[in-house]
């Protein structure tokens, strides 16, 4: 029973997280922020792979991103020989109404914020996002 009640909230707020994305994806083409190639960086931090995504990243850290698809990834993948090569393949991300949650304090922000504060920053952030 509480089983089947959790699983039917957290498609719920799946659900409104997604309409959340495709309200962003809307409003920064309207906007005319121009999506970027996203790249991932491998678990060890140390490079970065292409992807072959477009989109906007989400933190200065390049860390989480909105593809022009409307899915949200995680931009960090598993260090291999291949992605250096052929480039990462970040998988979409069921999202969630808080980012982050259950991180280190400071680390999780609501879903809503951290798109509103994307889209008022702006076509030139963050830095370095064009390469």
């Amino acid at each position: 029973m509480h089983a089947a009640a959790e699983q039917r909230r957290r498609a719920a707020e799946v659900d409104e997280a997604k309409a959340l994305l495709a309200d962003f994806v809307r409003e920064a083409v309207e906007r005319g922020l121009p999506p970027v190639p996203l790249t991932a960086r491998p678990y060890t931090g140390v490079g970065r792979y292409r992807t072959g995504l477009r989109g906007w990243y989400l933190r200065r850290d390049f860390s989480l991103a909105v593809g022009t698809d409307g899915q949200f990834y995680i931009m960090t993948v598993p260090a291999s020989l291949r992605s250096r090569l052929a480039g990462a393949t970040p998988t979409p991300e069921q999202p969630r109404l808080v980012v982050g949650q259950g991180a280190r304090d400071g680390e999780s922000m609501p879903l809503a914020s951290l798109l509103r504060q994307r889209l008022e920053a702006g076509a030139d952030w963050p830095p370095g996002a064009t390469g």
